[in-house]
């Protein structure tokens, strides 16, 4: 699925984030309103990571997704 794909159905994509990613919040899940970019910057805000680690994260889970 491609991120156009993702920002589209962001409400189903949602809880496969959620899944992944426990530590966000609900309000942070609609601020990333499925916004590859802003799932990043989220992730390596609440889990502490540099942004490599989190896009290689995101890349990873894209891949399974």
């Amino acid at each position: 699925m491609n991120w156009d794909q993702v920002e589209g159905n962001w409400k189903q994509v949602k809880g496969k984030v959620r899944e992944q990613w426990g530590d966000l919040t609900d309000d942070d899940l609609d601020r990333i309103a499925g916004k590859r970019d802003q799932l990043i910057g989220k992730v390596q805000e609440r889990y502490g990571v540099e942004k490599e680690i989190a896009e290689k994260q995101v890349k990873d889970w894209e891949k399974r997704f």
